[in-house]
């Protein structure tokens, strides 16, 4: 072994918050029978032991803190399930870019704009872009026109965060996605009674 050199500590093992790990004095606790009470923590590790399960702290800042009797390997492989579920279900927003020129023709232009209208039904953010080659610099107006232009065409799926900025050679303008609302469906009518027979008496 070479002098002086220092190997990184191993990780320890142990599992925190579970039977003997648990540092609280007294605990909530739940039993797969439905029944739950506030006992000593040594009380309800014995009784979880007894039933062949383990003790785990499911809630530690309640008061006071939330044991549950369960077997710890099915309760871990339930809690990975549920966060890759979550993940999946996490939708990330992202924004997505669309490029034009000021001399842009009406075909590009539509392309564009039907793609902007799939990224912000997606739930993303769109931010368009005018780039400015050469002299067209000196039509400024043109691009910003053309933004705003976009974004009137877009106000059905999505909002601008501002007007038109330029920055060096290219204007720009972003869009965030309008938040659909959900309505509930209109209550339906109740068909007028038929009335009665005059007087109130019962034709035979």
């Amino acid at each position: 072994m070479t002098p002086g050199r220092k190997f990184p500590p191993r990780k320890q093992n142990r599992r925190e918050n579970v039977n003997e790990t648990i540092r609280v004095r007294e605990v909530r606790a739940v039993f797969p029978n439905g029944e739950t009470e506030i006992m000593p923590t040594a009380a309800a590790l014995r009784k979880a032991q007894d039933m062949g399960l383990d003790l785990v702290l499911i809630a530690p800042t309640a008061v006071p803190p939330v044991a549950k009797a369960v077997d710890y390997g099915h309760y871990q492989y339930e809690q990975k399930k549920k966060q890759h579920e979550a993940k999946r279900k996490q939708h990330i927003i992202q924004v997505k870019e669309l490029k034009f020129r000021p001399n842009t023709d009406d075909h590009d232009y539509d392309f564009k704009r039907n793609h902007a209208i799939r990224f912000l039904t997606e739930g993303n953010r769109v931010k368009a872009v005018v780039q400015f080659r050469g002299r067209e610099i000196a039509h400024v107006d043109l691009g910003k026109k053309l933004l705003l232009r976009f974004a009137g065409d877009l106000t059905q799926y999505g909002t601008i965060e501002g007007q038109p900025r330029l920055e060096g050679r290219n204007a720009h303008v972003i869009l965030s996605p309008v938040k659909v609302q959900v309505q509930a469906p209109p209550a339906k009518e109740k068909p007028p009674k038929a009335p009665g027979p005059a007087g109130g008496a019962v034709q035979p």
